[in-house]
């Protein structure tokens, strides 16, 4: 994949170039049918998606939360949740749980990172890594207020961890 997709993305537009081109070597492209699930909650989660082109509804308890779109990131919660287990097969790799599902509501076009390159960009591309943990504890942050009914500075494009 060519970096100047991955740096498109507003989430990774501020990495270095370098950094761009280690994060798209280990990238894929994925297209999802509308109706189609991307994320099942409770689920085990084995990648986490950028989206290029689309959109998506973010249902916690069969309630939709939020919705996703161009520039967003999911899935984050899943593949960070633990590192993977070293001694295990690649394709064995396994993450967290889901904590949303996501439903296309348009064709989606999405840049997936299996949990394992996410990891192993840490040594490789420690500025997104850092990206992500702060996604990551945003929305836990966001999750936290709306779980407790207390309204936040944030819309519900952005509220849910996935």
């Amino acid at each position: 994949m060519d970096g100047s997709r991955i740096g498109a993305i507003p989430f990774f537009a501020q990495l270095s170039e370098g950094e761009l081109a280690t994060v798209a070597s280990v990238a894929t492209e994925v297209e999802i049918a509308p109706g189609q699930t991307l994320a099942a909650e409770g689920q085990v989660g084995h990648s986490l998606f950028a989206v290029e082109r689309g959109t998506a509804d973010v249902v916690i308890g069969g309630e939709t939360v939020g919705a996703i779109g161009p520039g967003d990131i999911v899935g984050e919660a899943a593949v960070l949740s633990t590192p993977p287990d070293p001694f295990s097969p690649p394709e064995v790799t396994e993450g967290g749980l889901r904590t949303a599902s996501v439903i296309a509501t348009s064709p989606l076009r999405l840049i997936s990172l299996f949990k394992r390159d996410v990891w192993a960009l840490e040594r490789r591309a420690p500025g997104a890594i850092e990206r992500l943990r702060e996604l990551l504890d945003d929305r836990h942050e966001q999750n936290t207020r709306r779980t407790s009914g207390e309204a936040g500075p944030h819309d519900d494009s952005d509220d849910a961890s996935r």
